[in-house]
């Protein structure tokens, strides 16, 4: 059998997932497992893949929106040496738990990682992952699979080049896309800790174009935050401002707050931030053709971005959610790449 691509964008804010098929996405949070009494929902307003648990060495996590509502402990780091250490396995183990469907399965892995840590982390973050991962997976009534999942092979990636590989790769993996073959192409990948900046220069990454800052989204909610404390004596944990800062107002102790001007506020704070840092490190780069905006936190603040930068800016396809093009475009990298080499064994073979 012919071993399944499951690409991974493991973040700090969530953990983005595909199979080619299906999208998987959750908050980037785990916790202690607890003995949940009662199972039931009481409105049939959840779905089960909100339920993600996980056993690994005889000890049980629940993660993502899960942990939020029932651990007592959670993780949740901005550190990048914590984040590979201890969270990256937890994060790729509960994904596969949804998305590898035989309990006894080989897979391969695209996985990526901000450019400024790249370097640094992708040779531990493979060795990681490349083993066969002995775990269990805990449904949403108490039922237990027992996986013993083997990864073949891993990809890592600098994580913008996902967003690139998306729009110069079909979906089965073939180059499409002549525009991003032959031209030079910025791209800022805002996530939630760090931004990243990157060119490709027909098709081939560009080290002096590229940089990582600690500019992330999360630099914005961090101000939202304070303030919010400030007016209510509350410190709320960022990763539970997603919802509040997207619906514009969040209640605590039954009273609400407008978040609407303090996050437009920071969001243009940190859009300048952003738009300096690009013209700056591509100052030398003035034949770039033009420049994409991505990842989730590109979503929000495109808008504030785009004004401010030096070039011509190419909309992102409003086909998929934000946060999904890097995944998009790992998976279809692996298609790409695995491809090459059976097609290369295949003719070796025959020769």
């Amino acid at each position: 059998m012919v071993d399944a691509v499951i690409a991974i964008d493991i973040g700090f804010g969530f953990t983005k997932a595909t199979d080619g098929k299906d999208f998987l996405v959750f908050k980037s949070v785990y916790g202690e497992a607890v003995d949940l009494q009662f199972r039931e929902s009481l409105l049939d307003t959840s779905s089960h893949d909100e339920h993600i648990q996980i056993e690994i060495d005889e000890t049980a996590y629940f993660v993502g929106e899960l942990a939020e509502r029932q651990s007592s402990s959670r993780s949740f780091t901005l550190d990048q040496n914590q984040f590979i250490s201890s969270s990256s396995k937890i994060l790729a183990l509960a994904t596969l738990s949804k998305l590898v469907h035989q309990p006894k399965q080989s897979i391969k892995l695209v996985v990526g990682l901000p450019i400024g840590h790249y370097r640094q982390y992708k040779d531990e973050l493979a060795k990681m992952l490349k083993t066969t991962h002995e775990f269990t997976a805990i449904g949403a009534q108490g039922e237990r699979i027992e996986h013993a999942i083997t990864v073949t092979d891993v990809r890592v990636l600098p994580q913008p080049i996902g967003t690139v590989m998306d729009r110069l790769l079909s979906i089965t993996g073939i180059a499409k896309s002549q525009r991003f073959a032959n031209d030079k192409i910025g791209i800022i990948d805002v996530g939630f800790r760090t931004t990243d900046y990157t060119i490709s220069d027909k098709g081939r990454y560009s080290e002096r174009g590229s940089l990582t800052t600690k500019n992330g989204i999360s630099k914005a909610f961090a101000k939202i935050g304070t303030k919010l404390k400030e007016a209510s004596n509350i410190d709320v944990e960022i990763y539970r401002l997603f919802e509040a800062v997207d619906s514009g107002s969040i209640k605590i102790r039954g009273k609400s707050y407008d978040l609407n001007p303090i996050t437009e506020k920071a969001f243009k704070q940190l859009a300048t931030a952003i738009a300096t840092d690009a013209n700056t490190v591509w100052a030398d780069d003035w034949d770039i053709d033009a420049i994409m905006i991505t990842g989730g936190g590109g979503a929000v603040l495109a808008p504030y971005i785009e004004k401010q930068l030096e070039g011509v800016v190419i909309p992102v396809k409003q086909d998929l959610d934000y946060r999904l093009h890097n995944v998009r475009g790992y998976f279809k990298f692996g298609l790409y790449t695995w491809r090459k080499q059976e097609t290369k064994k295949t003719t070796e073979a025959t020769a």
